[in-house]
């Protein structure tokens, strides 16, 4: 059998006048090669297309990049929120509903936990230093493979399966989060100051993860972090027969 096509999310990167399009770090292409898949990016082009790139696909990695129009939510923009692409939230909210309509295993990552919160209908926190009080440092200075804080995840779920504890260390690289969940979702796993740091979806059929930190640059020296996208493999590989 042919190894499963797993589409993962593409953000924008402008390098000089003769140089700018897609792109996505190459720690989740190797991570997805790394266990048995063959990574594609799907760039954001236009609604329609996103979901013909699907069907395409037989699962999805919504990868980090851009902050989210708070328009998509109805909010106006926080004072410190950073660039946003319209067109790339609404592709990847077509994405969303595609992979979901057709049963594709879905990992959400970083960008990627809160475009699928605003997807089906939730919020998000434009700025977690200002917004929030007392909250502890979720944007690091170091190398992004190393980890700088713990989270605590909830018991019998199914991050708590694939990582076989409950408490972890995480790397961190963002400055939104989720505000109000979206329907649907239940959150297990959480930072200590009470942002949230992974989501499972109550009645999907399928594997659909949305996770805050970064486990694929972690995932070269962290089993547990690894474990994530064996199973994420494994999920692709049995929805195919």
């Amino acid at each position: 059998m042919s190894k499963p096509v797993i589409g993962i999310t593409g953000a924008y990167v402008f390098k000089n006048k003769f140089m700018e399009g897609t792109y996505v770090h190459h720690d989740y292409q190797k991570s997805v090669a790394a266990n048995g898949g063959l990574p594609v990016i799907l760039p954001f082009v236009e609604e329609d297309l996103a979901r013909e790139m699907v069907d395409l696909c037989d699962a999805v990695i919504l990868s980090g990049g851009e902050d989210v129009d708070p328009s998509l939510f109805g909010e106006d923009p926080h004072q410190n929120i950073g660039d946003t692409i319209l067109l790339r939230d609404k592709v990847e909210i077509q994405i969303i509903k595609r992979a979901m309509e057709t049963n594709k295993p879905i990992l959400a990552i970083c960008r990627g936990i809160q475009i699928l919160n605003v997807a089906l209908g939730g919020t998000l926190i434009q700025d977690i230093s200002s917004q929030m009080k007392d909250s502890i440092k979720h944007t690091q200075s170091v190398s992004r493979s190393l980890d700088t804080h713990f989270v605590s995840i909830k018991e019998k779920s199914k991050l708590a399966n694939i990582i076989g504890e409950t408490r972890t260390r995480v790397n961190s690289l963002h400055h939104q989060a989720i505000d109000c969940l979206a329907a649907g979702l239940e959150i297990v796993a959480s930072s200590s100051d009470g942002v949230i740091e992974a989501v499972e979806h109550k009645s999907y059929p399928n594997f659909l993860l949305g996770i805050q930190w970064h486990p694929e640059s972690m995932a070269s020296t962290n089993d547990k972090m690894n474990q994530i996208f064996i199973e994420f493999i494994k999920s692709v590989k049995k929805s195919r027969g």
